[in-house]
């Protein structure tokens, strides 16, 4: 997508090349996407922030227009590419993270392994996987288990990508549509660029890695939280408050992992809040990350 309040830049890192955009003066602060998406779930959000905040959203490793490794899907790793991007490609000492869906374990990881850099951690509609001991109710990202049926049928090797190949507008876009609460919030143009990316040899590929590096993301952190470390920055979760979102659920996760914690849900909102609720984000989002 080009727009004057869009700049594209490119960022070699070790073992992964990243695409990024910029958005924006002012505090840093780094907006990381999920699946099916790229930095383009960001794009309505972005321009309203951008009088006061100078904002990077990266495709992450294997998605959007970034490259894509064979390996290093789980969240550590990811988080890792994000913190050399901000800290070493563009020198930013501290800065704020928001992320949605496989975003948000990213933004948890990032925040939890540099707790000093971090300023704020936003998490959108994605618990904090592993946040509860081993044989608990709700210790799987998925509290709701079976009617995220996509997080185990992703994990199987090989199918979903034989099963998608050449079908990927058919198979993201029964995403989009049943995801929200919002009717219209996806255009055929935005449908088109994300099927452009997921397209692309690799793509889909890449984002079932992401679920398939679950088990490592909730070893990693129940590890983290065993040694009973919290988060010492404020975090804000945000839950899509319809019938597709996952309402306080997000919350409710931070206030066991974090010192202070606020949030709830957005009403009338299914899981793709930046792209359903827009306005109402970037208003939280003002107001949190100015505290």
């Amino acid at each position: 997508m080009q727009s004057p309040e869009f700049q594209h830049h490119y960022a070699n890192l070790k073992g992964v090349r990243i695409h990024y955009v910029t958005c924006g003066r002012g505090t840093p602060v780094v907006l990381l996407h999920g699946w099916p998406q790229t930095w383009y779930e960001w794009r309505r959000v972005m321009p309203m922030l951008a009088d006061h905040f100078a904002m990077v959203a990266p495709d992450l490793r294997g998605l959007g227009d970034s490259s894509r490794p064979s390996a290093g899907y789980d969240k550590k790793t990811v988080a890792n590419d994000v913190w050399e991007l901000m800290r070493n490609h563009l020198a930013h000492e501290r800065f704020a993270v928001v992320g949605h869906d496989w975003g948000a374990p990213t933004a948890f990881r990032l925040a939890a392994d540099h707790p000093d850099a971090v300023t704020h951690l936003v998490m959108l509609d994605v618990p904090v996987p592993g946040d509860r001991p081993a044989g608990q109710a709700g210790a799987s990202i998925d509290p709701r288990g079976a009617t995220r049926w996509h997080h185990l049928f992703h994990q199987v090797p090989d199918l979903p990508e034989a099963l998608t190949a050449g079908r990927e507008r058919t198979y993201l876009e029964f995403f989009f549509m049943n995801g929200i609460d919002q009717a219209g919030t996806f255009s055929d143009a935005d449908i088109a660029e994300y099927v452009r990316t997921y397209s692309q040899p690799g793509a889909m590929r890449a984002g079932f890695n992401y679920y398939r590096a679950l088990p490592r993301d909730i070893e990693d952190n129940r590890a983290t939280l065993a040694s009973g470390f919290k988060l010492p920055m404020p975090a804000l979760g945000l839950g899509g408050g319809g019938s597709r979102g996952r309402g306080d659920l997000v919350v409710e996760s931070l206030r066991r992992v974090a010192m202070r914690a606020e949030g709830g849900a957005i009403a009338d909102c299914g899981h793709f809040i930046p792209e359903e609720k827009p306005r109402e984000l970037a208003d939280r989002l003002r107001a949190f990350l100015k505290e």
